[in-house]
């Protein structure tokens, strides 16, 4: 069996690859690993349970619950809210697990299992390894130790997350948002009613697209994938700009007044100020992916703000943040994580961090994100290759070295495997984007010809 864990949960088409009987035997599996870990001494074990609003998430979330109450653990069912709902809820409520299911900013036929630890953090890989293991074990035969009468879990539902989590959220900003005029594109996902609520308590007015689920049009056309809806919303309007979310509400990019983006790099230079002003950059450090605009980078060193790179993921951002303390990190696709508040990237507390910092300076969010310069950067998705052989092809090494030698100091090449999809990225960084361009097809090319 190949490793069914990605860089965010297990993902794949629902009912084919992501079956009930797959996310029935790794909520099982799951709950007795964790068991074994330790994390359920002498207690009663309690689970959260949240989705987006696909239609499969319906018959997987009652997967996931059985698996769960089968194995002992009660659970809280919340519903349709935002990934970082479920990491915050799993937290609060001092609960011992929480399950997402969503496939982010993917197609509606996809959707995906994502656990999280105690306190609402990302597995480490040991356990997700041990959770395959385990899997893997019991579905070609072996029995598992099932608790029988009063043991077996108790499943009920929490409607009470959804305030205790817009709550939240409000009390973290620094400041309110009256005056401003937003445009919420909500990708038709599971930010729908969150992130509405929410910049309307805080004293915004609000215009929003993208809001109404029908568990077939998530993320069609609309959300932090496809701006050009949101862009147009926000011209029309005369908004001050226009925030977009993904499927699962972990992530946030942004337009400004004129219909221009803002990205996850301007949006993390932005914050990573408005921290350092309020006294809460810790270290003075931003952490940023090998992905990161060039000029992010460049913009950092000339604030005066250190920059650490890590793989991209949000789970490596999150995993350089807590070792050495970090208070900011995130990537360019608008995952962004203000570890005091949150343990993954959170795209409605990005945005309303984001639009208290436009209220406070009184400055357009044009303005604001002009504290840096986008190098060109070309991205080409090649698909339907064997993304294992990368680091391990000749002539596919040969053609990047180079490229590299080509671009010189100006510029740069990262080829790098997708960790949810069967695909290979190929990102160039330029000081024009046509050379970005030439140099990023022809890669591209070598790629498909060399590993399709």
């Amino acid at each position: 069996m190949g490793r069914l864990f990605g860089t965010d949960g297990v993902r794949g088409m629902a009912n084919a690859d992501l079956t009930a009987e797959l996310a029935l035997g790794l909520s099982v599996a799951a709950a007795h690993v964790l068991g074994e870990a330790g994390s359920f001494a002498g207690h009663r074990p309690v689970a959260v349970v949240g989705r987006d609003p696909r239609a499969s998430g319906e018959f997987l979330e009652a997967a996931v619950v059985a698996g769960l109450a089968s194995a002992g653990v009660d659970v809280l069912r919340v519903g349709v809210l935002p990934t970082p709902a479920v990491a915050y809820l799993t937290g609060a409520l001092g609960a011992d697990l929480g399950v997402m299911l969503s496939a982010s900013h993917n197609a509606m036929p996809d959707n995906g299992v994502k656990f999280l630890a105690r306190g609402g953090h990302k597995l480490d890989d040991e356990l997700e390894e041990r959770i395959e293991a385990i899997y893997e074990e019991h579905r070609t035969g072996a029995p598992w130790n099932r608790p029988t009468g009063g043991g077996v879990g108790r499943v009920r539902d929490y409607d009470e997350g959804f305030d205790q989590y817009v709550a939240h959220l409000i009390a973290v900003l620094p400041n309110r948002l009256d005056g401003l005029k937003v445009v919420l594109d909500e990708a038709h996902g599971a930010a729908s009613r969150v992130s509405p609520e929410a910049f309307s308590r805080a004293g915004a007015e609000i215009i929003t697209i993208g809001a109404q689920p029908d568990g077939l049009n998530i993320n069609d056309g609309c959300g932090s994938t496809h701006l050009e809806l949101l862009k147009a919303a926000v011209v029309e309007h005369g908004a001050d700009f226009g925030i977009a979310h993904d499927g699962d509400a972990d992530r946030c990019l942004a337009v400004d007044a004129t219909g221009a983006e803002v990205d996850g790099d301007q949006i993390l230079a932005i914050l990573a100020l408005s921290l350092r002003e309020r006294g809460a950059l810790r270290e003075n450090t931003v952490v940023g992916t090998v992905m990161s605009n060039l000029g992010f980078k460049l913009a950092m060193e000339r604030e005066g703000i250190e920059m650490v790179q890590t793989a991209v993921g949000d789970r490596y951002v999150l995993e350089s943040m807590k070792e050495h303390g970090y208070a900011l990190g995130g990537e360019q696709s608008g995952h962004v994580i203000v570890l005091d508040h949150a343990t993954t990237g959170d795209g409605t507390l990005t945005g309303l961090l984001l639009a208290a910092r436009v209220a406070a300076t009184k400055r357009t969010l044009a303005d604001l994100a002009g504290v840096m310069v986008r190098l060109p950067q070309v991205l080409v998705n090649v698909p339907d290759v064997d993304k294992s052989r990368v680091d391990s092809t000749p002539e596919l090494l040969t053609a990047v070295a180079e490229a590299e030698a080509e671009l010189g100091t100006t510029g740069r090449v990262l080829l790098r495997p997708s960790g949810t999809e069967p695909l290979v990225r190929v990102m160039v960084e330029a000081a024009d984007i046509d050379h970005a361009q030439s140099v990023a097809g022809r890669l591209a090319d070598v790629v498909k010809s060399t590993l399709g």
